[in-house]
């Protein structure tokens, strides 16, 4: 009987966070949208604006594009978030073992939450990948498949290889004029070098994002380690995003438990004597936290957001890997996965990254608590 009733409990609070993560992802999800298509499309000398990718959304995409990739966010949040308060939870439970109080200081909670982001950017990371990919389709124009085939003839082996891919005639002409005095074997030295997509390295245009979106066509052009793209500063960034969360929130919980005690008579020793906090003043201070770390974590953001937009195929990355190719930038830059050309490009919509994490964690913990309430 015991066990059947920690079941019933574990599954009510396991139903309650699923649905707390998704409603909080679903009424801020335009916010994301918004804020993602502002951090891969501006540049140091144009940044765009909210009216306008909201309008370019809707030219495209209709009211429905706001919510483009919506379900894959919605699985990579519910596995990440509830990764993060499982690890959170655990740690911070060997701190207060033995403590009369289970009282967690603010260092404590820093460095569990720091512990926790890493566990969920690796989980997040191919759901965020995708996700993004499909948003910024959402507020691109695509041309028709058929009218770009008969401008441009590629060679199949190019075609399976680089989807989207446009080969420029004047690179190939070069390329031809360079190998001119080499004994050739083909009559068409042009059609060859079309066969082989490592010449081609540089020439044309490279694939679009919106021509590798689904998850076949990103492991298939691109291999299985892409859906890990950024994972330097994804890291980085849900780490610093962990940390300052729990640390800020462990800190207003602290001071709204002192400021309750205050008049209390006799002056109460423990926190159990002060009694829980209302579900409001949690969500508050849940909502104040995530706020601020956003704010915190934000140029990670931007760089991962970045990254994870480029389409690099894998003879590149091996190309890159044979060459010993080295990352640009400082030693802190590589070291997060920064690229020394987002410099100026790292603050690019943060106040509604502010704004969607702050109202995001004050739906997520306010609707948890209204959950377990009502189902228990």
């Amino acid at each position: 009987m015991d066990e059947l009733l920690k079941n019933q409990i574990f599954a009510t609070h396991a139903l309650a966070g699923v649905g707390s993560v998704t409603l909080g992802t679903a009424l801020t999800y335009p916010l994301d949208t918004i804020k993602i298509l502002i951090q891969v499309g501006s540049s140091s000398s144009k940044q765009l604006t909210t009216t306008e990718i909201f309008n370019r959304v809707r030219s495209f995409s209709g009211n429905s594009g706001l919510y483009s990739g919506f379900g894959w966010l919605a699985v990579g949040r519910t596995l990440g978030v509830g990764a993060r308060f499982g690890i959170y939870e655990i740690l911070t439970a060997f701190y207060k073992d033995g403590r009369e109080d289970n009282h967690v200081h603010a260092s404590e909670a820093l460095l569990a939450g720091l512990i926790a982001g890493v566990a969920e950017s690796l989980i997040s990371s191919p759901f965020e990948l995708i996700k993004l990919r499909a948003q910024v389709t959402s507020a691109s124009h695509i041309p028709n498949t058929s009218s770009l085939t008969e401008k441009v003839a590629v060679a199949p082996l190019m075609q399976k290889l680089l989807r989207g891919y446009t080969p420029d005639t004047k690179a190939l002409n070069y390329s031809v004029g360079l190998l001119s005095t080499l004994t050739t074997k083909h009559p068409n030295m042009m059609s060859e070098l079309q066969e082989y997509p490592w010449m081609m390295t540089g020439s044309g245009r490279p694939p679009s994002v919106f021509s590798v979106r689904k998850p076949s066509e990103i492991i298939s052009l691109e291999g299985w380690r892409s859906l890990w793209r950024g994972l330097r500063s994804g890291v980085a960034r849900d780490s610093v995003f962990g940390g300052i969360f729990f640390a800020t929130w462990q800190s207003l919980h602290r001071a709204m438990l002192d400021w309750k005690a205050v008049g209390m008579n006799p002056e109460p020793r423990t926190d159990d004597e002060i009694g829980p906090l209302s579900p409001l003043a949690i969500s508050v201070a849940a909502g104040v936290s995530g706020s601020v770390a956003a704010a915190a974590s934000h140029c990670f953001d931007t760089a991962k957001c970045r990254s994870q937009c480029i389409v690099l195929p894998k003879f590149v990355s091996m190309e890159r890997k044979l060459l010993k190719w080295r990352t640009p930038g400082k030693r802190f830059e590589r070291a997060t996965g920064i690229h020394p050309a987002d410099r100026n490009l790292l603050f690019r919509g943060i106040g509604l990254r502010m704004a969607r994490c702050g109202i995001a964690s004050f739906i997520m913990v306010g609707s948890y608590f209204l959950a377990v309430d009502h189902l228990a």
